[in-house]
């Protein structure tokens, strides 16, 4: 059963992962695909079985690591003038009991049916979505 989505309005923002990460991500992929190819060479120069275990573990690596860059591609958060989604939660900003923001791990939002969602802090501008937020709840509790 599908959950009832609130109409959060005008789109504000979205915000994915940060570039940073991103690059780390791309890096480890290139470096454990070339590390791949060139065991792979060694292993038919020389047929020893270490050298395709060794060229086997650095495929593992690459293929993972594309996963999960595809996976980190898709988690978005978006900031609508109503409220924000991420993933599968979506929150209006009248709805949200507590927000805590650290350095460290991310932002947290609790919402008021005990349900919390938490940003990492690989998302990109984090720290202007924790902005925006807390500009958006000290709007909505004026009104």
């Amino acid at each position: 059963m599908t959950k009832h989505q609130p109409d959060l309005g005008k789109l504000i923002s979205v915000h994915g992962i940060s570039p940073l990460f991103l690059q780390r991500a791309a890096i480890v992929a290139v470096v454990s695909f070339l590390f791949f190819l060139a065991t792979l060479l060694y292993f038919y120069l020389e047929q020893s079985i270490g050298y395709f275990v060794l060229s086997s573990a650095f495929l593992v690596v690459y293929i993972f690591t594309m996963i999960g860059w595809v996976v980190q591609k898709r988690n978005t958060v978006s900031l609508y003038e109503n409220g924000i989604t991420h993933r599968k939660f979506s929150v209006t900003w009248d709805e949200i009991q507590s927000v805590r923001v650290d350095a460290a791990t991310g932002i947290t939002i609790a919402k008021s049916g005990g349900e919390s969602l938490s940003i990492g802090k690989t998302t990109a501008d984090i720290g202007r979505i924790a902005l925006l937020i807390k500009q958006k709840l000290s709007d909505a509790g004026e009104k």
